[in-house]
């Protein structure tokens, strides 16, 4: 009977599962929620061709345009200078840089001197029996004679006969030879052709200077020019005289310069020319780094967007009722951060900032500023 119980039991309680599982498996199921999806909203701007300017970025280092390399032609010992030899020292125009010791060149053109003062007194006795026309002009140049004054040239040969009785005591090859020392002798001091600061000196005083031996660099700091290679499709584009606007490598400072010269010669590696670049003011400095700002010309019926809102370098995405179409345009010509482009019509609204996740047909709301 115990056995019989708990049977029942058992069953009665699989039905009574089996009944609650059929009741709720009838009641109706909630349906799910619908999930509206968020429209991104969008700033626009309106398309308004006109003419754009092209303007070609380009950068370089500041050389000064008047600069000088110092070397020496003879031998001595550095002696004397105007101002300290030293970089950052200003000299004023004919002022002298530097000075050597030409004792002894100074003593052998005396010496040569007098030897051609010995030469041309003997042959005056001559001149005076066989060229007596000649005589006093010889006679006026050997009274004016001065060893430590600069040789003066000699007197007017007037027929050939003299011509050849001067060659033949070799006067005009001893005349020559002082010369040449006088000359030499001018190379023992070196003056400052402008005014200029002196940038590089690779000697002190009382060093011993051999010949070729670069001394330093002299430079005239009130002009500089800056040398910026320019893409060779703008060759004909540019021209001397067009104003650049020249900026520091921070653009804090600007200022105006001009095209001063273009070299004619491509560059065959990198397709590109020579523009040189004359500036002048205030903080400007030997080796600075600027970037030249060249307007080459003006793009006529295009548009200037940035460089962001392109996809591929030549689509961008327009708004067209509600959504965004990807439209091809013709890029024009770009710089870091802006794009000049064409092939749009007026009136054409496109994208003011790039909308992550774009692409064609993507629904959108306009935000009204």
């Amino acid at each position: 009977m115990r056995q019989i119980i708990i049977s029942l039991i058992g069953i009665l309680i699989i039905a009574a599962g089996f009944f609650a599982k059929n009741h709720f498996a009838s009641r109706e199921k909630p349906a799910p929620k619908k999930i509206e999806k968020a429209i991104p909203a969008v700033f626009t701007q309106v398309v308004k061709n006109g003419s754009t300017p092209v303007n070609v970025t380009a950068s370089g280092n500041l050389a000064a345009r008047d600069r000088i390399e110092i070397f020496s032609e003879v031998q001595g010992i550095f002696e004397h200078s105007d101002n300290h030899f030293k970089p950052g020292v200003n000299y004023a125009n004919g002022s002298v840089l530097l000075r050597l010791n030409s004792d002894e060149h100074r003593a052998n053109l005396r010496s040569q001197k007098s030897s051609l003062y010995n030469q041309i007194v003997a042959l005056l006795p001559d001149l005076k029996f066989d060229y007596p026309e000649a005589f006093p002009k010889w006679q006026s140049y050997i009274n004016s004679f001065n060893v430590e004054q600069i040789l003066k040239p000699l007197p007017q040969i007037n027929s050939d006969k003299e011509k050849l009785f001067i060659a033949g005591k070799n006067i005009n090859s001893t005349w020559y030879n002082v010369k040449n020392m006088e000359e030499r002798l001018s190379k023992y001091s070196i003056y400052a052709p402008f005014n200029g600061v002196l940038t590089e000196a690779n000697i002190d005083k009382g060093v011993l200077v051999r010949p070729g031996q670069k001394l330093g660099e002299f430079i005239n700091p009130s002009v500089y020019e800056l040398e910026v290679a320019i893409n060779s499709s703008y060759a004909d584009l540019l021209r001397v005289g067009n104003s650049v606007a020249l900026n520091n490598i921070e653009r804090t400072k600007t200022w105006r310069g001009k095209v001063n010269r273009l070299n004619s010669l491509i560059d065959p590696n990198t397709q590109t020319i020579q523009a040189f670049i004359r500036v002048n003011g205030k903080g400007l400095r030997e080796g600075m780094y600027l970037e030249a700002d060249l307007t080459a010309k003006n793009e006529a019926n295009t548009f200037e967007v940035s460089r962001k809102l392109l996809t591929d370098n030549n689509k961008v995405f327009v708004l067209e009722g509600d959504k965004l179409v990807l439209k091809e345009i013709e890029p024009v010509h770009f710089t870091e951060k802006t794009a000049v482009i064409r092939g749009l019509s007026d009136g054409t609204e496109i994208l003011q900032k790039m909308l992550p996740g774009a692409y064609d047909g993507m629904q959108v709301t306009k935000f009204e500023q």
